[in-house]
């Protein structure tokens, strides 16, 4: 089994989806288009992760790649393979399926509750996770949901939670690759900017990680063991 795994931007993690691959005995290739690297080939790969960073969708003057980015996501996906877009990864999906991006319209930071829908109760990967579970958020942009795309998560900031389009190929705005392990090394490394945008957060983490870290790690390596098991060979 071999993943190809894109990177937006230097500080991210594969976390949960991480742990889940390597349960697996996956191959994972990374990529890193932001530094000018080559995006993967996908015929030469069984599934396809994009993970979060800091720019939009659309940021297109900035980053070149990210139209060719969406067009690998949706080729893959339309060829029955595994895709799973998170945060940024979703939005792009979102974008490659026909979703219009929405920038700066729907920020959420922290530990937030995610419901799912109907269809996400019924959903092999979502399913994994019991409804109303607890889950780390990190975004200002969101996307409307594409043509054809199934709504499988929602909570009352955000309507577009988590789709799928065809087979496989899933996209959730939330971050449940973030370990509470993720979570207090971002602390750490963005604490001027966690300080200006959620003031006391930080010193609240200790008693946040507890009440809704624990919980949000279960859910999220449940969701992340079900996606790897979508993925084909």
């Amino acid at each position: 089994m071999r993943v190809a795994v894109v990177e937006n931007t230097i500080i991210s993690h594969l976390g949960q989806v991480g742990v889940a691959l390597e349960e697996a005995g996956a191959e994972i290739i990374m990529y890193r288009p932001f530094r000018g690297e080559a995006l993967p080939d996908m015929a030469a790969h069984d599934g396809l992760v994009v993970l979060g960073g800091e720019q939009s969708a659309v940021d297109d003057h900035i980053h070149p790649y990210l139209p060719h980015l969406a067009e690998t996501m949706r080729k893959a996906a339309d060829d029955g393979k595994a895709v799973l877009g998170i945060c940024l990864g979703s939005q792009i999906l979102a974008r490659a399926f026909g979703g219009t991006n929405l920038l700066g319209t729907h920020r959420e930071f922290g530990w937030h509750d995610i419901q799912l829908t109907e269809e996400g109760a019924l959903d092999p990967v979502l399913s994994a996770a019991k409804d109303g579970f607890p889950i780390f958020q990190w975004h200002s942009d969101n996307f409307t949901l594409p043509p054809g795309a199934v709504r499988l998560a929602r909570n009352p900031a955000v309507e577009n939670q988590a789709f799928r389009v065809g087979r496989a190929a899933y996209g959730t705005q939330f971050h449940f690759e973030a370990s509470t392990d993720v979570v207090g090394e971002w602390r750490e490394k963005f604490s001027p900017l966690i300080e200006a945008m959620e003031p006391g957060w930080s010193e609240r983490y200790p008693d946040l990680a507890i009440s809704h870290g624990r919980a949000a790690d279960q859910a999220g390596l449940a969701i992340a063991r079900a996606w790897v098991n979508q993925i084909r060979t």
